[in-house]
Formats: C-alpha cells, sequence, structure tokens
C-alpha cells in the first residue's frame, strides 16, 4: 500500500515533477541511462500489442491511441505510431513534449494532442482511444490515484479497446525510490488495483532479456 511509504502526497507529486525536469530529453534520460534496451523493450511490447490487434471480430481498432508518461516520444515514435493513425501524448514535464515534436520527425504530424498534466489530475476522452498505453509511470501515482486514473482510462476506451500498463515489479510489497519519488509495488497489489478500477486482466507477460541488475518487468491488457 502506498499509503504506507508515502508520507506527504503533495511533496511525493512535486518531489518527482522537480526530479523530471532536471532529467536530459533523451532516449537514455527517459529510461534512467538504460536507453539500450530501448529496442528489446519496443519489440517485446509490440509482439504483446500485436495479438489484440489480429484477432477476429473482437479485434482490437488502430484509429488512435494514448501514449501516458510520454516524455519525449520513445513508445509513441516507435511502437504506436508505425500501428495506428493518430495518438495523442501526456506527460508532467513541458520540456519533454517540446522534444518530441522534433524527436518524433515527420510521423509527428499524426500526433494530435500533447496533454501537459500528471496523470493524477488526467482524463482521457471518453470513448476515444482503441489502445491506452501506460508505461514506466504507475510508481508516481498514489494506489488511490492510480485506481481512480485506470477507471478513468476504461472510459476513455472504444469497443474492444485496451489499456495496457508496462512497469517494474517489486519482488515483494511496495518500495519506495525517494531519488524520483515514485513506488515499485508486487505484482499482487497491482493485479488488486486493476480489478479495483474494474478493469479485467485479459494478458499479462513478464519481459525478458532485460539486464539482471533491474526490476523484473511485466505486462498487462485490461479492459
Amino acid at each position: 500500500m502506498t499509503s504506507e511509504v508515502v508520507e506527504d502526497e503533495g511533496e511525493f507529486y512535486s518531489k518527482a515533477e522537480k526530479y523530471w525536469k532536471d532529467v536530459p530529453a533523451t532516449v537514455d534520460g527517459m529510461l534512467g541511462g538504460y536507453g539500450h534496451i530501448s529496442t528489446i523493450d519496443i519489440n517485446s511490447s509490440r509482439k504483446f500489442l500485436q495479438r489484440f490487434l489480429r484477432e477476429g471480430p473482437n479485434r482490437t481498432g488502430t484509429s488512435r491511441a494514448l501514449d501516458c508518461g510520454a516524455g519525449i516520444g520513445r513508445i509513441t515514435k516507435r511502437l504506436l505510431l508505425p500501428l495506428f493513425k493518430t495518438v495523442d501524448m501526456v506527460d508532467v514535464t513541458e520540456d519533454f513534449l517540446t522534444k518530441a515534436k522534433s524527436y518524433l520527425g515527420e510521423e509527428g504530424r499524426r500526433v494530435r494532442n500533447y496533454y501537459c498534466c500528471g496523470l493524477q489530475d488526467f482524463s482521457p476522452e471518453p470513448n476515444s482511444y482503441d489502445v491506452i498505453w501506460i508505461q514506466w509511470v504507475i510508481g508516481h501515482l498514489t494506489d488511490n490515484h492510480l485506481s481512480d486514473f485506470l477507471r478513468r482510462c476504461r472510459a476513455g476506451l472504444r469497443p474492444n479497446g485496451i489499456v495496457v500498463i508496462k512497469d517494474n515489479m517489486a519482488q515483494e510489497g511496495v518500495i519506495m525510490d525517494d531519488v524520483d519519488s515514485s513506488v515499485c509495488r508486487e505484482l499482487a497489489v497491482v493485479r488488486r488495483l486493476i480489478r479495483s478500477a474494474g478493469l479485467q486482466l485479459l494478458a499479462e507477460e513478464r519481459q525478458e532479456n532485460f539486464p539482471d541488475e533491474i526490476y523484473h518487468v511485466y505486462t498487462f491488457a485490461m479492459r
């Protein structure tokens, strides 16, 4: 439970905002010095996502996606824009979204909206997205705010749309990182928060071929 490790909610959010303001607007900056894992990450994510875009009458559409905690647009550029007609991006750091406009290049013209906002205050447009992608950012939300945000994401889905979370998982409990003001939750806690938002888990997968020294990373699809 984040209530056990987050003493001051306001400080928890403001410290994180301050941390990211000082991070370089580069792929390496987005990945905390692990820029070399980006291709492995994207390739696994594409394979995971495509199973929902290809299957039968209930397959997920490819009109519009939302990239949450988008940073400079690493995932938008390499995963979402190649698969979706349009993408929206949301991130709390304005400098990252400014950088994204040059980083995304010509394809960036298909990014319709750049929202500068913390996810605790963001509401996806209802009934608008085929895929809402949330990667390496849920640790910046308290349990209550994460559950509420996922509930708003559920309302933002089009028919057969999915919400995807990809993030670090702790071995046990909830671990606080004072450097970037984030938490890392164990799998059971994340599954419980998904259920509390009224979402059904469709698939769950552990990321392979990441460095041994980092947290295990899991991807969840839900609707």
